[in-house]
C-alpha cells in the first residue's frame, strides 16, 4: 500500500477543519447546521483517536493506551462540567447544572454505552458468521474494575453529606493517580493491529512515537475546541422544541460530550475488538467517577465558592441513582464479561428512568440497582479478592 494509508488520516483532519474555522472565527450557525459541522469534527477526531490508541500498544500496555484514549475522549465532559462548577462559585444556580451534567453522563456510559457495545459486537459477529453472546474482557481489566469499585464505595458518602467537599476532590483525584500509576506497571503484549493502526505501528519507533503524539494532541485540541459549541447547538435545538432546561443539561448536553468516546468504542466494536471497546467505556467511567467528580469542588472553589459544591434534594437523589448504577456495573463485570441479559437489564433500567420522575420512584429504582448489585456480588464473590489484589499488583 506504500504511503496511501495516510490519505485516511488527512481526510479525518480535513473533516474537522470547517468546525475549527467556524469556532475560531466566532461564526454563528443555526442549531442544525452547527450540530452537523461540530458533529463532523467529533466523528473525525474519534477515528484518529481509535487509530492512535491501537497503534500505541506497540509501546505501552493495552490498558494504559485505553486509559489515554478514554481521557482524551472524555475531555468535552470535563470542559462542560468544570465550566458549570467554576461559574457556580459566583452563580449558585449553576451548581445543579454541574451535578446534573456529571450524573447524566455517568449513567449514559453504563445504561446506553455498555449495551451498545454488545449490540455492535453482535452485528459484527453476524457479518462474520459468528455467534456473539456477550462481551469478554481480558484479566488485565481487573485494574479498571478494582478502581471503579473503590471509587464507587467512596462516592456513597457524598449524597449522605449533601455536597462534594474539596477533601472529596483530593481523595478522588488521589484514587485516579493511583489508578494511572497501577496501569503504568502493566506489561505490554503484542497487539493485533489492522488498517491504519497497523501501518502506524509498523513505523520506526521514533517516527511512530512522534506521529502518535501529534495525533493524540490534534484530537485533544479538536475535542476541546468543538465540545462547548456542539453542546450549545444540541441544547439550543432542544430548547426550540420546548424541552425542560434541566433535562437538556442532564441528557442532551452529555450526548454531545460523550460522543467521542461512544464513537471510538463503537468503531472498535465493529472491528470485533471487544476488550478495547468495552474497556474504553470502562476506563471512561473510572475517569468520570474519580478525576471528574474530584475536580468539581476544586473548580467551584476557584470560581469563588466556599466549602463544598452543594447538592440540592434533586441532585442528592440523582447521585444515589448514579452511585447505585455504578456498583451494579461493577458487580456485573466482576467476572470479566457482560452477558446479553445483563446488557438488557442495564438498558431497561436506564430507559425507565425517564418516565419515573417522582423522587420516591427514583429512589426505589436506586434501591433496585443496589439489590441487583448485592445479588450479583454474592454470586460472583469468588472474583472479589482478585479485584482487590489488582489495585496494587499483577497476578
Amino acid at each position: 500500500m506504500g504511503q496511501r494509508w495516510w490519505w485516511k488520516i488527512g481526510l479525518a483532519v480535513l473533516l474537522a477543519l470547517p468546525a475549527m474555522v467556524v469556532r475560531s472565527g466566532g461564526i454563528h450557525l443555526q442549531p442544525l447546521l452547527a450540530m452537523g459541522t461540530y458533529g463532523g469534527a467529533v466523528v473525525a477526531s474519534a477515528f484518529i483517536l481509535s487509530w492512535a490508541a491501537e497503534a500505541a500498544q506497540e509501546d505501552i500496555s493495552a490498558s494504559l493506551a485505553t486509559a489515554i484514549l478514554a481521557l482524551i475522549a472524555i475531555l468535552p465532559e470535563y470542559a462542560i462540567d468544570l465550566y458549570f462548577a467554576f461559574t457556580a462559585g459566583h452563580n449558585p444556580d449553576h451548581a445543579r447544572y454541574a451535578a446534573a451534567n456529571m450524573t447524566g453522563s455517568n449513567r449514559l456510559l453504563l445504561g446506553l454505552g455498555w449495551p451498545l457495545i454488545l449490540g455492535l459486537l453482535m452485528f459484527w459477529g453476524w457479518r462474520k458468521g459468528r455467534k456473539v453472546t456477550g462481551v469478554n474482557l481480558k484479566p488485565s481489566r481487573r485494574v479498571e474494575l478494582g478502581y471503579l469499585g473503590l471509587a464507587s464505595l467512596y462516592a456513597l458518602s457524598i449524597p449522605l453529606r449533601g455536597g462534594i467537599h474539596w477533601v472529596d476532590g483530593v481523595i478522588l483525584i488521589g484514587i485516579y493517580a493511583a489508578y494511572g500509576w497501577r496501569l503504568s506497571k502493566e506489561e505490554r503484549s503484542e497487539p493485533d493491529l489492522e488498517g491504519v493502526a497497523e501501518h502506524l505501528g509498523e513505523l520506526p519507533q521514533r517516527q511512530r512515537r512522534v506521529a502518535l503524539t501529534i495525533l493524540f494532541l490534534w484530537s485533544a485540541f479538536v475535542v476541546v475546541m468543538v465540545s462547548k459549541p456542539f453542546a450549545d447547538a444540541l441544547v439550543d435545538g432542544g430548547r426550540v422544541l420546548g424541552m425542560d432546561e434541566f433535562l437538556l443539561v442532564q441528557w442532551v448536553a452529555p450526548l454531545s460530550t460523550e460522543a467521542p468516546e461512544f464513537l471510538v468504542a463503537a468503531l472498535l466494536a465493529l472491528r470485533g475488538d471487544e476488550d478495547t471497546a468495552l474497556g474504553t467505556l470502562l476506563s471512561s467511567k473510572v475517569n468520570q467517577w474519580t478525576l471528574l467528580v474530584g475536580s468539581l469542588p476544586l473548580a467551584y472553589l476557584a470560581g469563588g465558592g466556599h466549602g463544598s459544591l452543594p447538592l440540592d434534594a434533586r441532585q442528592v437523589e440523582e447521585f444515589w441513582l448514579t452511585s447505585a448504577q455504578a456498583i451494579m456495573g461493577f458487580a456485573m463485570l466482576s467476572k470479566l464479561s457482560l452477558k446479553r441479559w445483563e446488557a438488557l437489564a442495564l438498558l431497561g433500567l436506564f430507559a425507565i428512568q425517564f418516565p419515573l420522575t417522582h423522587p420516591a420512584t427514583r429512589m426505589i429504582l436506586a434501591y433496585l440497582y443496589f439489590a441487583l448489585a448485592a445479588g450479583l456480588l454474592v454470586v460472583h464473590r469468588s472474583e472479589l479478592p482478585g479485584q482487590v489484589r489488582a489495585l496494587w499488583s499483577r497476578e
